[in-house]
């Protein structure tokens, strides 16, 4: 199954395990499973960590190389994933977590997040921290 990882899961994946659920362990360690990072949750990291945001202290330029090593699938922004944020209920106004959520929607691929507001979104959602 593919998993993709919120921005703050997908940090706490690589630097943090012990601020993971253990059911996002156990999904993580289980080789059935594929982690995937979307380039909106980069994009995001790149931002807050050029602004050193305390909780972004990854540089994306060694994050990126280091996840596709480990065996993490990248999600690009397609189209369909932009147009489907139209049809989002407006619960969040985060534009990277409602792409992420518009992604997931799209492609069908369960969204592990640490945000309960991006829980109540339908879809293949799991909250988890």
């Amino acid at each position: 199954m593919r998993l993709l990882l919120d921005t703050h899961v997908l940090i706490w994946s690589v630097s943090e395990h012990e601020r993971l659920s253990a059911r996002v362990n156990e999904l993580l360690s289980d080789d059935r499973n594929t982690p995937v990072f979307s380039v909106v949750a980069l994009w995001e990291i790149a931002i807050k960590f050029a602004l050193g945001k305390p909780d972004f202290d990854i540089d994306p330029k060694v994050m990126r190389p280091a996840l596709l090593a480990h065996g993490y699938e990248e999600l690009t922004v397609t189209g369909p994933h932009v147009v489907a944020v139209a049809n989002l209920p407006s619960i969040h106004r985060d534009p990277f977590d409602r792409l992420l959520i518009a992604q997931s929607q799209v492609e069908g691929i369960a969204l592990l997040t640490a945000d309960r507001t991006i829980a109540e979104y339908p879809g293949p959602i799991e909250f988890s921290i």
